[in-house]
């Protein structure tokens, strides 16, 4: 490649970006507060759970090291 061929391939590629941007299909407001909510579910969920065990397993090797 040429170092002037550079910025034809930049602007076919934006060209193209700019195309494919427009075949997407871009969620409405509703569902985007939607799946927000329910990622920050679960997030909260997994955090929630994984902490639980962490302290759980904490207690016990605590318990069993105070011997």
């Amino acid at each position: 490649m040429k170092l002037t061929e550079v910025p034809t391939y930049i602007g076919t590629f934006l060209k193209e970006a700019r195309q494919e941007f427009r075949h997407v299909n871009w969620p409405t407001r509703q569902e985007a507060l939607y799946l927000t909510a329910i990622v920050i579910g679960l997030a909260l969920g997994l955090a929630f759970f994984l902490g639980f065990f962490d302290y759980l397993f904490s207690f016990i090797v605590q318990k069993l090291i105070s011997r």
